[in-house]
């Protein structure tokens, strides 16, 4: 995906002057002791991400009896984190193992729309989840996710920036890139906040409404043997909403009004984020569904007796 390259206009020089427009990714202190550390750390976050929504994935797709609405809800939520991760990590580990700070307008614009797009699918499956709705809802995800975050990078393109900016992630976010811009930005501005809140903050809504509903529901229950039941019913989910639109609307508070936190503050929210619930999903769900947590005793079963029958026969 390409977008036009925005003007920019270096400083000491006329209007009609252009050249490529760069961004500096921030969000890292330059300690080179830790650097290593930290790249290593982030590969193995990713490979736990990708081992632990895959496994999910493939359990899904393996047995029948998780072919419903709400497995099926689950597996897009995985598909989810693995898009969200695949489209944070690359910028992160380029920095941390090449100090490749530098990033073009295209890619920056370009990762800004998938992390923007793979985090209004995720808002938009924890909503239908709550709900338990399937019919149509994929298509229906896609459609609102591109109506409403493809708008952004081409706005974008229409500012003028007349310095290498250096943003506050190391990675690019609408409202990072927005602040460094020379020209009007009201118009990208409103556009953000009225994406965010058709979108993220409607589903926020109708996902507290869901469970205003549910507790209805429940405090209605005759005995509390009943009420914990249901309420253990809906654990998972409230963890998948809890890690989820927390760190979201912190992050998102921040970027509005917090003028004065600490760098490390907001970029250790921001990580938090993107990074922790593509680890923690997998496990909250394959602890609380049992099909799925026998699927997976299974599958180590069987890899320990393949192991022990591959040992005896040596």
């Amino acid at each position: 995906m390409r977008w036009s390259i925005p003007c920019f206009i270096p400083p000491g020089t006329n209007s009609s002057q252009t050249s490529t427009l760069t961004f500096f990714l921030g969000g890292f202190p330059a300690w080179e002791s830790t650097q290593m550390w930290s790249a290593v750390l982030l590969c193995s976050v990713y490979l736990l991400v990708l081992l632990r929504n895959w496994t999910v994935l493939a359990i899904i797709k393996a047995e029948q009896s998780l072919h419903a609405p709400m497995y099926l809800l689950l597996a897009m939520l995985a598909v989810a984190d693995l898009g969200l991760s695949t489209s944070v990590l690359p910028t992160m580990l380029r920095m941390l193992w090449l100090e490749g700070r530098e990033i073009s307008s295209s890619t920056c614009f370009s990762q800004m729309f998938f992390i923007h797009s793979f985090t209004d699918t995720k808002s938009a499956t924890i909503l239908s989840m709550a709900f338990d709705l399937i019919t149509k809802v994929c298509v229906a995800i896609v459609i609102r996710t591109i109506l409403f975050q493809f708008p952004l990078p081409i706005l974008l393109t229409q500012l003028c920036f007349s310095r290498a900016s250096k943003l506050s992630n190391p990675y690019c976010l609408h409202p990072d890139i927005i602040k460094h811009a020379d020209s009007d930005t009201n118009i990208n501005s409103a556009c953000g906040l009225f994406v965010l809140l058709s979108t993220l903050g409607l589903d926020l809504l109708f996902v507290l409404l869901s469970y205003l509903l549910i507790f209805k529901t429940i405090l209605n229950l005759a005995s509390w043997r009943e009420r914990l039941k249901a309420l253990n019913n809906c654990i998972s989910h409230v963890c998948a909403v809890l890690l989820f639109f927390i760190p979201m609307i912190c992050l998102s508070m921040m970027h509005r009004f917090g003028k004065h936190v600490s760098p490390q503050v907001y970029t250790f929210t921001a990580n938090l984020h993107f990074l922790a619930p593509p680890i923690l999903n997998p496990i909250v769900y394959s602890m609380k569904t049992k099909v799925i947590r026998r699927q997976i005793l299974r599958m180590l079963c069987q890899r320990g007796v393949h192991k022990s029958r591959a040992t005896i026969f040596q």
